[in-house]
Formats: structure tokens, sequence, C-alpha cells
């Protein structure tokens, strides 16, 4: 028998079958290690019931890492009969040990299995996204350390502003990423809950140590209501999604501006030939593919988030299976993000700033409120000061860039970026 709940009177129709599984079986290669880990733990647990003696104790333990072994070797198959790695992993024990391996299940629901093994898979790619990002941090303090006194245009509405500088761009984005962390950390800890033992929603009548279960396997804490913890499948992981798409927002607007940036008609950045793609008809282009794959991934990233959250929204309390299909959704954006993350941190430490250039491209209007500020220091009000520096718009000379720049003493502006104040994070 593969199927678990499967009775020998009944037999599914091939077609509902494949419809209903679809391909869960697939995603769950990536699952069932933790599935397994999970699957220890509760051994352990029914084990100080007696549900299972110390001998038996053994055998599923080796039993189970068996199975970690084949599946580390490409050797352990998850079959659409199956359904899932959790009834792949029964069925394995049941033949290995025989009726033994069918004892493995007491106490639990695949309902509490598919959510602790997503719990325990997800806290390890937000621990891959967080080391990420904190490399990303080190990357933006590292480039506004050495291009602070870099002259840059500062934008609003898309046109030329007020002079700002490169090193005041990239600690715009260190802070805004020191954010984005404090975001995942936030995520990280509404996942890291042990919702083992809720069953399908409803607990059992055994006296499972839940807490022993929760220390086995990591957890913060233990999530107490049972039908809460079934609930919180599709929430939690449109959180999550919630702040990749965060995140994604971050990279998104880095990747619009590498794009115009470094464009012969910006220049203001140099992207180097092995960061870009070719032309199948145009022998002389070069193309920021990968950052406009990163600028798009934002929006795959929020119709995965939208995805999750519309399909949870709605369901009645229990277990519906309806959120089956959270999981694809759920692997596929912690994936993009993390990657996305990776490629940032590998291209922006070579993407040079050309100096020549952007001093150039601050023309004398960009000074107009520093002149405006220094009739304000002689004692005129400032809106005199600016009617008067707006009429004589055209007398304005471009000075010193970076004595102008440096002059700017705000706390956070382009003279004075503040790095001493940020802290970079530390891995999750």
């Amino acid at each position: 028998m593969s199927k678990i709940w499967q009775s020998k009177s009944t037999k599914l129709h091939p077609l509902v079958e494949r419809y209903t599984v679809g391909n869960d079986y697939q995603l769950d290669q990536r699952l069932l290690p933790f599935d397994v880990e999970a699957s220890l733990a509760h051994a352990k647990v029914i084990a100080k019931l007696k549900i299972i003696s110390s001998a038996e104790l053994i055998k599923l333990t080796k039993g189970l890492n068996e199975i970690l072994k084949l599946h580390r070797q490409g050797k352990f198959a998850i079959r659409l009969k199956d359904e899932d790695c959790h009834t792949a992993i029964e069925n394995y024990l049941i033949k290995k040990l025989g009726s033994l391996g069918k004892k493995i299940h007491t106490g639990r629901s695949r309902n509490d299995q598919v959510l602790v093994a997503t719990r325990l898979y997800t806290r390890k790619k937000l621990k891959q996204i967080s080391f990420e990002l904190v490399k990303l941090e080190k990357v933006f303090l590292a480039m506004a350390k050495k291009y602070q006194s870099i002259p840059m245009p500062g934008y609003t509405h898309t046109r030329r502003a007020m002079p700002s500088s490169v090193g005041h761009w990239a600690a715009a984005y260190l802070e805004e990423l020191i954010d984005d962390h404090k975001l995942l950390v936030c995520a990280y800890d509404l996942n890291d809950q042990n919702p083992l033992g809720a069953a399908a929603g409803f607990g059992v009548n055994l006296n499972l140590d839940r807490k022993l279960a929760t220390k086995l396997l990591g957890f913060k804490r233990t999530q107490i209501n049972s039908l809460y913890a079934v609930n919180s499948r599709g929430k939690t992981e449109s959180f999550i999604l919630a702040v990749g798409t965060q995140i994604m927002m971050t990279l998104g607007r880095l990747a619009n501006e590498m794009i115009w940036f470094t464009t012969p008609e910006f220049n203001f950045f140099h992207l180097p030939w092995q960061f870009t793609t070719g032309s199948s008809i145009m022998p002389q282009k070069r193309n920021p593919d990968v950052f406009e794959i990163l600028r798009s991934n934002v929006n795959v990233i929020v119709a995965l988030q939208t995805q999750i959250k519309d399909i949870s929204k709605n369901l009645i309390s229990g277990y519906n299976r309806d959120t089956q299909l959270t999981k694809e959704p759920l692997i596929k954006g912690l994936g993009i993000t993390r990657r996305s993350l990776e490629i940032a941190a590998l291209m922006m430490p070579k993407i040079k700033p050309r100096k020549e250039v952007l001093m150039k491209s601050l023309t004398p209007e960009m000074f107009a409120n520093n002149e405006a500020n220094k009739l304000v220091k002689k004692g005129m009000p400032f809106r005199d000061a600016y009617q008067q520096v707006k009429e004589n718009l055209d007398k304005l000379k471009v000075p010193d860039p970076v004595r102008a720049i440096k002059e700017s003493r705000s706390l956070g502006g382009p003279g004075n970026l503040g790095l001493e104040h940020y802290n970079i994070d530390k891995p999750l």
C-alpha cells in the first residue's frame, strides 16, 4: 500500500490522484531531510511514552538515517502515488522494519508533519538570506567609505536636483538593507515556533512532550494552540514573502538605477563586461541582463506573496487542502530572494564610478539651495533668499563640488554620512 490513508476496498481515480497531488511529490524532495529530522525527534518523544522501546527507537533512528543517506545520493524516490515525502518515508520504514515502521505516525498527522518540515526548511533558508543580506550591507558600507568624496547628482522627480555623492547614494542602500534585515529577523522569529504535536489541529489523547520536541529541533518556542498551529499555515509564509518583497524592492531600485546609470547617456558607472550579455544580431551590444532580471524578479516575488495570501485568506479554521499550494511559491520566493542578494553582492564591488563624468554632471542650478543658504547665514530670511537666487539662476556658477559637498554638514547628508552610527548586522 502506497497511501497511508487508503484502504483495500477503495481505489482513487488516477486523474483525481494526478490533479490533487500535482507537483507536490517533486517539491517534497526539498522538504524530505527536514521531515526526517522531525521524525527523529518525534521517535524520541513517543519512546518517552513507552509507545516504542529503546531497541525500537534505535532501529527507527537507523532507518531514518538510511533515508537521509539515500536522499543525499539521489537514490530516494518520492513517487506520485506516494503523494508526499511523509508517506514515502513511512512506506520505506514499513518495508524495512515491518510493523515497527507503522508506529512512527503515532500522535502525528501529515498536517503537523508538513508544518514542522516547512518551518525547519524555511529556518535554514532565512539564515542563508540573512548571510547574503549582511554581505551586501558590507559591500555598500565599503562603497560609502571609499566614494564619499566623489560628487554625484541627486534626483527628485527624475530630474537633477541637488549635489550628492556616490558615498551618500551607497549609504542610503546600506541603511535600507539594515532595515530590511530587521524585518527578516521578525520573519525568522515568527517562523521559529514548533507546531509538531498539533496533529490535525486538535491535538491527540497522548501526553506528548512537545517541549522535548521543541528542544530537539532547536526551535525557540512551542506553538501552543493546536488549531492555530494549523491555521497559521499560509499566514506565516505570506509574511515571510512580504519581507522578501521588501528586500527585493531595495534590489529592484538598485537594479533600475544601475541599468540607467551605466548607459552611455548617463555613463556614471562602469559595468564590467563579465556581468553583461551580448546581442544575437548586433556585434557591438553589451546588455545589463542581470539587472533586468533582478528588476523583474521584484514583480515575481510580489506575485508569489500575493498568491500565498489569496490562497490562505477566508479559509475556515482547521486544515484545508488549499494550503498545499502555498508550498511552491514559498520555496520559489525564498530561492529568488537569496540568489538576488547573492548576485548583487557579487557585482556591486566591481562596478566603479566614473569620477570625471560625475563631476561634469553637476550643473550650476543644482547649487541654488547652497547659494540661498549662504544668504540666510548673512541674515536674509529664507523665502527672500530663495526668490533672489531664483531670479538670478543664469548667473550661478559651479563651485568646487567636493568642497561644496563637504560643507553640507547636516547628519546623514552628502557631507556627513554618519557612517559611525551604522552597525552591520550579524547573520542569523
